[in-house]
């Protein structure tokens, strides 16, 4: 799955230092990351996105490579892990990208498409650390400038006193089954083909196994038995550590889609063992729980 970079090692430990010329900068700007790409890689990039997996090309932008764009995004950056001896930094100046630079805004889904690539997980949680801190430059509570706190990973007010600290939303997956069969769903979005398990995020004063009773009654109708935690994954493009479970159908099995609101999924199809075919690469836990029922090892 995405974490899984091995022989690779995640440094998470927080630290205070200023980026050598080979180390990584993180620069994001709402759901886009500064990136390095191959001019024809942006349609099949697309094509992996709304179908199929595609290879993806790119690389992240090291310091001195950002520093001959602009001097200032390295000058102000801050550190936010290392994987290996590689430092990772993100900064506050976002630089204006010419036309023909060799860096451009890309959507962060691109390092989605990357199969056990510790770039793309190193990009991700880089994205995500730098959308928190982005997000509380300025307090919440009285509306004063903030800083970063000086022994911990956190987000302080100087006026008010208000510490901020990461937050990460979790979320429930479902492999729901009946017998050689799976549920498979496919979301209401436009363009997105690829099946999926019903999921959603834990409501507060909710346990886990509630949620997953919840999230399954909601969006297709069916109650659940032999609730069965299976392994979870951090997910950096929605900020979630995702519980994965398996569920057994209890009583009928016919789905009624939630067609109330938003309408989240478009269908939700029994799927016979024999008869699944993996639509995603493994990075995501999605169809690594599905890859498990295909093999018996779920």
């Amino acid at each position: 799955m995405l974490q899984d970079i091995k022989p690779h090692v995640f440094h998470g430990e927080y630290a205070i230092k200023k980026p050598a010329d080979k180390d990584i900068m993180i620069l994001q700007k709402g759901n886009k990351i500064l990136l390095i790409m191959e001019a024809e890689h942006s349609s099949e990039r697309m094509k992996g996105m709304l179908g199929k997996t595609s290879s993806a090309s790119y690389s992240l932008p090291t310091a001195a490579q950002i520093r001959t764009l602009c001097p200032e995004s390295v000058r102000e950056a801050f550190y936010l892990f290392s994987v290996d001896e590689q430092g990772y930094y993100s900064s506050p100046v976002v630089p204006e990208v010419p036309e023909d630079a060799a860096v451009s805004w890309q959507s962060v889904m691109v390092l989605r498409e990357s199969e056990n690539d510790h770039h793309a997980f190193g990009g991700a949680v880089g994205w995500q650390l730098a959308s928190w801190y982005n997000l509380h430059r300025f307090c919440g509570q009285c509306g004063s400038r903030t800083v970063h706190g000086e022994n911990e990973r956190s987000i302080v007010c100087p006026e008010c006193g208000h510490i901020y600290y990461p937050r990460i939303s979790p979320v429930v997956i479902i492999a729901i089954t009946d017998g050689d069969r799976i549920l498979l769903t496919r979301y209401n979005r436009n363009g997105y083909r690829r099946h999926a398990l019903v999921a959603g995020f834990v409501e507060v004063g909710e346990t886990l196994e509630d949620a997953v009773r919840r999230e399954v009654m909601e969006e297709v109708g069916l109650k659940v038995k032999n609730i069965r935690y299976i392994e979870s994954q951090p997910w950096p493009f929605s900020s979630s550590l995702i519980s994965g479970f398996s569920a057994e159908a209890d009583g009928e099995t016919t789905v009624h889609l939630n067609t109330d609101g938003g309408e989240e999924l478009a269908e939700a199809v029994w799927v016979d063992r024999d008869e699944l075919e993996i639509e995603d690469s493994s990075v995501s836990l999605t169809w690594d729980m599905i890859r498990k029922f295909r093999d018996k090892t779920l």
